[in-house]
């Protein structure tokens, strides 16, 4: 059975599972399997591990090099169960940052998090876009088996004045590659959610990168203006004209 046309034009709007139809009490066999390889997908986005290599020859291709440092995560395994190995920078890479300690500068630190598809097909391009306009001596961290928090800790151990995280979110089923963003000011160990701002969902099919640089730029501009982030920092980034270009605008917000 098919489901009624109404129902059947929401899925022109939406990856959500609408207008399945039915066969006798279960789905379609057609929708089944599509569920089926939609849960492989996010689970294997999950467990692949990110191509630092390949994600330091894109960032190197666009002039930028990246320090790679690790968590006290030992393997992925470990990541998936112990959250909060994951939130602590080992010690020796803890000690290399500090060897290259340059006050007040931004940190950008790219974490692997729960989808690494995510990182290495979006956060290469997004930090090509904000960057060059925001510092172009930024420092750049790549951070193996990461959550969050271990951006404070880089952050911290930089001596940066605010840390910008991309991380790979958690999958869904219609969602395997979505980029989060979380700014923190002054960031340090021990530095709450309610202390970050998030930016959420970063992929053509959600917040394109052009938007999303956009408003990491406008946001950034603010912390550091008012010098501070959280739920203290509202995004009040002005709406982009029609046919403005969103890929530029980053420069002058």
């Amino acid at each position: 059975m098919t489901a009624p046309v109404l129902w059947q034009d929401l899925r022109r709007f939406t990856a959500a599972r609408v207008a399945l139809g039915r066969a006798g009490n279960g789905l379609p066999t057609a929708a089944h399997l599509a569920f089926q390889a939609a849960h492989a997908a996010a689970r294997d986005a999950v467990h692949t591990e990110l191509d630092i290599p390949a994600l330091q020859d894109e960032l190197a291709a666009s002039g930028r090099a990246a320090r790679v440092v690790r968590s006290t995560c030992p393997d992925r395994q470990t990541y998936l169960l112990r959250p909060d190995l994951g939130r602590s920078l080992a010690p020796d890479d803890a000690a290399g940052l500090a060897a290259q300690r340059t006050p007040g500068r931004l940190a950008f630190v790219v974490c692997d998090g729960l989808s690494a598809l995510a990182v290495q097909r979006h956060a290469a391009g997004l930090l090509a876009l904000v960057v060059p306009a925001l510092q172009p001596d930024a420092a750049i961290v790549v951070a193996r088996q990461g959550r969050v928090a271990l951006g404070d800790e880089i952050g911290a151990a930089l001596g940066a004045s605010a840390v910008v995280v991309l991380i790979g979110e958690r999958p869904g089923l219609s969602t395997p590659d979505s980029l989060g963003v979380y700014l923190t000011w002054q960031p340090r160990r021990g530095r709450t959610d309610a202390e970050r701002n998030c930016l959420s969902n970063i992929r053509p099919e959600g917040l394109p990168l052009a938007e999303a640089a956009y408003k990491l730029g406008w946001l950034v501009r603010e912390m550091q203006r008012l010098r501070l982030s959280g739920v203290e920092l509202k995004d009040e980034a002005p709406p982009l004209l029609a046919g403005q270009d969103k890929s530029t605008s980053v420069l002058s917000t």
